[in-house]
Parts: structure tokens; sequence; C-alpha cells
């Protein structure tokens, strides 16, 4: 709908895609396992020097950085592309103040690209809302995966 002259571009905000974080991660923190704080917190496997190491590093992933990640990669991608779109329109303008003739005859390269621009901005609308649903698929899966005892298999003959 951001495409669309005068239509609303909601994840071109980033109050609209850190709400949407801020969703996906209270259901992540009220969904996830004990088993899931617990490789968090006590990694098994993990001499003790390298916890005092990892385990932060752990908590600022999983609190932090990926819920700011998705956020953030939201709304870049489709700032980005309004911005490019407008800057395109704007050549119109500053060319037009050099010359008249000028303005007019880039205005066609200028459009061109900025049809092309629009065409990429969809597929790009497209790509980044299949990748946010599935980041947040991937790290809701992660918080709610149940233990398997070790060297248990699950194999489908």
């Amino acid at each position: 709908m951001g495409l669309i002259p005068g239509g609303a571009n909601l994840t071109g905000n980033i109050a609209v895609t850190l709400v949407l974080t801020l969703i996906f991660f209270v259901v992540m923190l009220f969904n996830s396992t004990k088993y899931y704080w617990g490789h968090m917190f006590n990694p098994p496997g993990i001499p003790l020097g390298i916890k005092f190491i990892l385990v932060p590093i752990e908590i600022m992933s999983n609190l932090i950085i990926k819920p700011a990640a998705l956020a953030i990669r939201l709304f870049a991608n489709i700032f980005a592309g309004h911005t490019i779109i407008l800057s395109l329109v704007c050549i119109i303008f500053i060319f037009g103040a050099m010359s008249a003739g000028i303005g007019y005859g880039f205005s066609i390269i200028s459009v061109g690209f900025a049809v092309f621009m629009f065409f990429l901005e969809l597929l790009v609308a497209a790509i980044q809302a299949f990748i946010f649903t599935n980041l947040v698929a991937v790290f809701i899966g992660q918080a709610i995966e149940e233990h398997h005892p070790e060297g248990h298999a699950d194999s489908v003959l």
C-alpha cells in the first residue's frame, strides 16, 4: 500500500517494525522452554572459562540483537526503496532549476528509473515480508523446541 500515492507506508516506519518485533519477542519469551533458557545460561559441553564469555553473548544475542536486527532489517529495506524513488523524482526538479529543457529531458530518464525501482521495491517488499516471517518462525521454533536426549535420532526409514 505504501507504493500507491497517498497510501500508508507501514513497514517504512521504524515504530511499526519495532511493534511487530516486540510482539515476536513477547511470544518467544512466554513460550520458550526451560531447555532453551538452560542452553542460554549454561551451554552444555562448553569449558567453564569459555562460558564466562559465551553466556553474555548468548543473552545479548537472544534478548537484544535478534529483535533489533529483525526490526531494522525490515524498516531499512522498505525505507531505502522509498528514498531512492523520492530521490529520482527530486532529480527532475534539481535539473529543472538549472534549465527547463534539461529538466524536461531528464524527467523521462528519471521517471523510467522510478518505475523500475517501483517494481523492484514490490519484489523487495514481498521478499522482506517472507524473510521476516521465516526468521520469526525459526526463532520461536528454537525457543519452543523440545529436548532430545543425546544419541537419540529421529530417523524415518
